[in-house]
């Protein structure tokens, strides 16, 4: 057995957050220092107090009070208020140094999210059934706009190094979970979203929106994604879509490997069927197979043909 046999969970909401990769910066805050959106509106109370969390971020895990007001686009006045408001009810949590984290208690409350924290659990005896078989990164996604939220992720000491953590967000074009949710989206967001533009982070991400279209068309006759070097130049990911009951795809499920990797081919199966088994634990059913026709003849295989 090797060294790295046990997986690393990182889904831990307690795990410290890794610094996100150059290539895929922080969201800019929505506000400018005068308390207004980005189309110039003042902030409505709820506003200022949503523009104080979303400071905060992968990047800004830890922040101090001028930072909250610099990044939320509020006073210093106003900014200290609000941070009061929000480490009373625990929203905020202050360290020894001063700095203010976000707080256990919207942990609680995120832990409610439908394809958070249940989805999770539904999901890891499989993921970790893939891990087993693979003891590569084995990840799990959801989208939320146009891009792929990690909302798991398992890893081994020797796997490949790849640039996600739990909550780490990517355009959807260029993953593997992402091309597998966007394959299975509503056709004209997946229109929209081919028109792009496309970020490119290596010479081998998908940046125009024909070869897009072409990839998307082969997710959905395959039932698999596979993304070759998009992020990194020495990782390629096999994804597959998961579904709830009726149908519908509420995440995805990955594995990443090194490129060149022979195994890929091999890993097709195991992907799907990891998937497959969430998506029933989920409630969801394959469609039965069509009854045969009443009168139908059976088929009859060809016969010989002349020196066979």
């Amino acid at each position: 057995m090797t060294g790295d046999a046990s997986p690393q969970v990182t889904g831990d909401p307690l795990r410290p957050s890794v610094p996100g990769p150059a290539d895929h910066p922080a969201r800019s805050p929505a506000t400018d220092r005068g308390g207004r959106t980005a189309r110039g509106t003042p902030l409505s109370a709820p506003g200022r107090l949503l523009a104080v969390l979303a400071a905060f971020d992968h990047e800004h895990p830890a922040l101090c009070l001028t930072d909250i007001s610099r990044r939320a686009g509020l006073t210093l006045t106003t900014a200290h208020r609000l941070v009061g408001a929000l480490t009373e009810w625990g929203a905020l949590e202050r360290d020894e140094d001063g700095a203010y984290h976000v707080g256990l208690r919207l942990w609680e409350l995120a832990a409610l999210a439908p394809r958070g924290l249940a989805l999770r659990q539904a999901a890891l005896p499989y993921l970790e059934d893939l891990y087993e078989a693979t003891h590569e990164n084995v990840q799990m996604a959801v989208r939320d706009g146009a891009e792929v939220v990690y909302i798991e992720w398992l890893s081994g000491r020797s796997a490949v190094g790849v640039r996600i953590q739990v909550g780490a967000r990517w355009p959807l074009h260029a993953t593997g979970v992402g091309l597998a949710l966007l394959a299975h989206g509503d056709p004209a967001f997946q229109e929209a979203y081919c028109r792009g533009p496309l970020a490119a982070f290596t010479p081998h991400t998908i940046s125009d929106g024909v070869r897009l279209r072409r990839e998307l068309a082969e997710v959905r006759r395959t039932g698999v994604a596979v993304s070759s070097r998009q992020v990194t130049e020495d990782a390629v990911s096999v994804a597959a879509p998961v579904r709830r009951s009726g149908g519908a795809v509420v995440a995805a499920v990955s594995v990443v490997v090194p490129w060149p990797d022979g195994r890929v081919p091999a890993l097709v199966p195991a992907v799907r069927l990891a998937a497959r088994g969430i998506s029933r634990a989920l409630g969801w059913q394959p469609r039965p197979e069509p009854p045969a026709r009443a009168g139908a003849r059976a088929a009859v295989p060809p016969r010989p043909g002349p020196g066979s």
